[in-house]
């Protein structure tokens, strides 16, 4: 019964959305927008961005990229909302060059659109950020689950605690979401646990810290919030999530990666690891050596937590649709965009956000074998994302260097780019 009341009101709700795709849409200035939103990954290609006050920008990038051994990497800038520049680098493929338009997986940068489904869901009156979300009042209150349960702090874990990284979950002893071999070997199974049966496993587990407490960063908890979604909303994760956050925001070709190089999306790159890492064993303990990029982790099962790819410019459309400016309308209202942007400290997780800072400065990161992904917010209204197919021997660390060449070439050619939105046609 309750499942059924909560799919009519999700259904009710939708007729509340904002038609975002129409012909001419007045933002909350009053001005127009200059045309229909573009299928951006259909229509960018890298002539667009050959600009020739941008040649120096352009060869630091391709020296960065030198030096990191990165094969490939997409770079997409955007200012108050106005696509200014989108461009590949490198191959995308064997015999390809890389174009705006390719897909990469984004790693963790995954947890700020599940983050914004979390938001979407409240905003809408079917769950509360002080919600518990285990045990018979939990949202997650399946009986399989409560049996699972020994140690009674996990009825005290909100969906706040989990988005904030504050659930009690340790990484210690292996990431459960980056362990599956592990995890198979140790309970005897002779299949990939889905996303219900890891569930199970780690609520039989004893939580590291008193939930609220203090944080450490967790992929669990973010597949935890996946499974919220799916329990809330009355279907899957990726239906949710595509009808409600990222096709509202005119995204229309992100998609939840998969595993292995044969199975990958039209459009989707090709993973690199460097040439010294050595194959390791397959994720679900078949006995084979694979590359670590493609089988040594089950990326389809990090579900919300890490699984979804797409283009540089359609992930900066998304962040144009979070971020509380009034050129292209927010999917979301204005006390979700300020709660997920809220300082606190710099040992407090934001929502979704690996950190934002009082100056209005945000950051999202990811990262694991064959990518590195990095959302640049900064207070001035520049967003720049750089997503590449490479993995480097910084592991996460990257971004941080990475952060280091935007601030370079903002300040060399921030001017430089010229005044457009390649969002629109």
């Amino acid at each position: 019964m309750h499942k059924i009341l909560r799919i009519c009101l999700l259904a009710l709700c939708t007729t509340c959305l904002p038609t975002v795709s129409v012909l001419i849409r007045c933002n909350e200035k009053g001005s127009v927008s200059p045309g229909i939103p573009v299928h951006l990954n259909a229509v960018l290609t890298n002539n667009l961005s050959d600009i020739p006050a941008l040649a120096g920008f352009d060869r630091e990038i391709k020296e960065y990229m030198r030096y990191w051994g990165l094969k490939g990497a997409s770079l997409s800038v955007m200012r108050n909302d106005s696509l200014l520049y989108a461009k590949g680098y490198g191959v995308a493929d064997q015999g390809k060059d890389m174009q705006p338009g390719n897909l990469l997986r984004m790693a963790s940068v995954s947890k700020l659109i599940t983050a914004t489904g979390i938001m979407i869901l409240q905003e809408r009156g079917l769950l509360s950020l002080k919600d518990t979300v285990f045990g018979p009042r939990g949202i997650l209150n399946d009986t399989v689950y409560s049996r699972a349960i020994k140690d009674p702090a996990y009825y005290r874990i909100t969906v706040e605690d989990l988005l904030r990284h504050k659930g009690g979950f340790s990484r210690q002893g292996g990431d459960p979401m980056f362990s599956t071999r592990s995890i198979m070997i140790q309970n005897r199974l002779r299949k990939v646990p889905d996303s219900g049966k890891l569930m199970e496993i780690q609520l039989a587990r004893p939580l590291k810290f008193e939930p609220g407490t203090t944080q450490e960063y967790s992929n669990f908890g973010y597949l935890a919030l996946s499974l919220v979604i799916e329990k809330v909303s009355g279907t899957d994760y990726e239906t949710f999530i595509q009808d409600h956050v990222l096709h509202q925001c005119n995204c229309a070709d992100f998609h939840l990666g998969r595993n292995y190089y044969e199975g990958r999306y039209p459009g989707e790159v090709r993973y690199y690891v460097q040439p010294d890492d050595n194959p390791v064993a397959e994720f679900n303990n078949s006995g084979r050596l694979v590359p670590r990029c493609y089988g040594g982790n089950n990326i389809e099962g990090l579900l919300g937590s890490g699984a979804w790819i797409a283009s540089t410019p359609e992930l900066a459309r998304f962040v144009a649709s979070i971020d509380g400016k009034p050129e292209i309308p927010d999917i979301l209202n204005w006390q979700s965009v300020y709660l997920m942007t809220e300082y606190f400290d710099k040992d407090t997780y934001s929502l979704g956000w690996n950190d934002t800072k009082p100056t209005g400065e945000w950051t999202r990161t990811g990262t694991f074998a064959g990518t590195s992904a990095l959302v640049k917010y900064f207070p001035e209204g520049d967003c720049w994302i750089f997503i590449t197919n490479t993995s480097t021997w910084k592991g996460s660390e990257l971004a941080k260097y990475t952060t280091e060449l935007f601030e370079k070439l903002r300040a060399e050619y921030g001017t430089k780019f010229p005044k457009r939105n390649l969002f629109y046609e």
